[in-house]
Formats: structure tokens, C-alpha cells, sequence
């Protein structure tokens, strides 16, 4: 068995997922496997994975929108063999990102995983540094991972810089709570913790729930080791084609989603008051969205959320404003 998955959830990307092929034919350490998710493509993405290699399983078990398992198989789940390289596919009804992820755990057996989207790509040595350094770990740390460095493919400068020489591991909340990072960084995480918290229970129409939502549950309890490579070239996408624009759009088309985002934030045992009494207002602007009228019950910090609302009610008018822009 390999030592890592490198999965990639994706929808009608196939004009950019060849770079992530790329880049993954020319690693100097092979000791991965690569797992596509297809949320749904019709763009022929199938088609360009189906011809870069022989098939070696032609069925493998079928998901449903929310990336969780059928109990059947189909030929929408199938395995080639690529130029040494083991590639995984699973075909699903679209549902956003997070199901994405969902399908990715249940189908993952590596010890450790990580995701690079089908717009980014990996620089040749980032296999090698992820298995070197967690070869080299401290077992007694209890880690739940490593965490490394997104580059930017314009500027070729890490996003957010470097991580400080003297900081070896953190707990992932810190990076903002203690401002030892402010950009983006790549996570590698243990296949087996993440099992535990999958998959995420989503809402039907609402897509944009992000998948950091499990990443938080298992990062609020175990540190991840600090390597300060590049393990990511990320190329921000614009437009129609851009996952990171239009929040305010996306607040107003998943507002359950949101909240429930919010309600894990509340329980985050290392966030400060600050940062809980933020992820209120936050909370009780995606209930108004959604005309949740349970939103005090439901929250998991009452008394902050009641001080809070005034602040939820002036950002939930700000939101709909901004979508009255768009």
C-alpha cells in the first residue's frame, strides 16, 4: 500500500486537471495514489481519465449527491493504471465540494491523504517532503497530520509567507488566533482521524458547504507538524470559474450550511470569546437567511448569541444588499 492519497474533487475542470496529472506523473517520490471524485462533470472529464491508461477494476461502489456509499457498484467507479501511477475514479451526482470529501474518506485506505484541487497542481518534490518528514515525526506528538505551504503560481511566493523558523507544530486554529499565518496552506492529514469525523451531513440545494468543517473537529484536538515547503501551486480561478468569489452569493444560497458552520466554530474548545462571539453574529445572520426561527435554541453559546444578534440582524441586512449588487 502507498503512504499517501492525493485526491481530487472535481467539476468540469478538465481543461485544468491535466496540469494536476502533470505534475503528478513528474514526482520524484511515487509512493501516492491519485483519487478523482467527479461531482458530476459533463465536460468529458470521464473521457480524458478513462484514456490515460488501462483499466485494472472496471466497478468499484457507487455514492449518492452527498458522497455517501450505495450498496451496489457501477462502472462509475473504476481504477487505471497510468504511466506507473494508480488512478481511482469515482463518478457522482453533483453536490458540491464537501461531498466531494465525503466520497474521498469513505473510499481512501492510505495513512495519510491530502487534497489538491483540480485548478492547482504539486511541485515535483512534494511527495517526497510529505513522506520524509512524517517518516522523521515524533510519534509521541500525536499528530494528526502536517501542514505545508501553498505557493502562488504568479508571484511563485508562498501565500501568507513563510511559517516562523521556530514554530514545529500548531494546532490549526492557531495560524489566525496567534497570527503565525494570514494565507492559505496545505494540510496533509491522517487518513484514519478524518474517518471518524465523515462524512458531513449537508442540505439538499445548498452546495456550498466547505469541508474544513471536519478539518476543524479533528484539528481542535491533535497538532500537525509544521513543514515549511511548497506542496501546492495554486492558480486562483476567476469568474464563472472561481470557487472563492461570490461569498455573499454563497451565504445566501447555503445559509443552513453556513450556520451549521457557525455552530462548530462555537464548540471549538481553542477559540477565544472573540473569535466565538464573531462566529455568532455570523450564526444568527445565516438563521435569518434561512428563517430558522429555532436559532437561539439551537446555538451552542445562548447568552453570546442573544448579545450578538443586534450585529447578526445589521450583517444579514448587509449581505442581502450585496446580493441586490450582483
Amino acid at each position: 500500500m502507498k503512504a499517501i492519497t492525493v485526491f481530487t474533487p472535481t467539476y468540469n475542470r478538465k481543461h485544468t486537471i491535466c496540469r494536476t496529472y502533470e505534475s503528478l506523473l513528474r514526482q520524484t517520490c511515487r509512493d501516492f495514489d491519485w483519487l478523482v471524485i467527479d461531482d458530476g462533470s459533463c465536460d468529458g472529464t470521464r473521457e480524458w481519465i478513462e484514456g490515460l491508461g488501462e483499466k485494472v477494476c472496471q466497478f468499484g461502489k457507487t455514492f449518492d449527491w452527498m458522497g455517501r456509499p450505495l450498496p451496489r457498484v457501477d462502472d462509475n467507479h473504476f481504477v487505471v493504471m497510468s504511466q506507473g501511477v494508480r488512478i481511482e475514479y469515482v463518478y457522482k451526482v453533483n453536490g458540491g465540494l464537501y461531498t466531494g470529501y465525503n466520497v474521498a474518506y469513505s473510499v481512501i485506505a492510505t495513512e495519510l491523504c491530502v487534497c489538491v484541487d483540480s485548478d492547482d497542481y504539486m511541485p515535483d518534490d512534494a511527495v517526497s517532503n510529505i513522506v520524509t518528514a512524517w517518516n522523521k515525526r515524533d510519534k509521541a506528538q500525536g499528530y494528526c497530520g502536517l501542514i505545508g505551504l501553498d505557493f502562488n503560481v504568479v508571484d511563485k511566493h508562498p501565500i501568507g509567507g513563510y511559517f516562523p523558523k521556530k514554530v514545529k507544530e500548531l494546532y490549526f486554529h492557531e495560524m489566525r488566533l496567534k497570527k503565525i499565518h494570514s494565507g492559505d496552506t496545505k494540510p496533509v492529514m491522517l487518513t484514519a482521524l478524518m474517518k471518524e469525523v465523515a462524512p458531513m451531513v449537508g442540505f439538499e440545494g445548498e452546495k456550498n458547504f466547505n469541508p474544513v468543517y471536519m478539518l476543524m473537529q479533528v484539528c481542535d484536538n491533535h497538532p500537525l507538524l509544521v513543514v515549511n515547503n511548497n506542496l501546492c501551486w495554486v492558480e486562483y480561478q476567476v469568474g464563472i470559474d472561481s470557487m472563492s468569489q461570490g461569498i455573499y452569493r454563497q451565504y445566501v444560497n447555503s445559509p443552513r450550511s453556513f450556520a451549521q458552520m457557525r455552530l462548530q466554530e462555537m464548540r471549538l474548545k481553542r477559540n477565544t470569546l472573540r473569535d466565538r462571539f464573531r462566529s455568532c453574529i455570523h450564526y444568527v445572520s445565516s438563521c435569518l437567511i434561512a428563517r430558522d426561527s429555532a436559532w437561539l435554541r439551537k446555538s451552542e453559546r445562548k447568552v453570546l448569541t442573544l448579545v450578538a444578534a443586534p450585529l447578526g440582524l445589521l450583517w444579514y441586512y448587509f449581505i442581502m444588499y450585496k446580493n441586490r449588487k450582483v
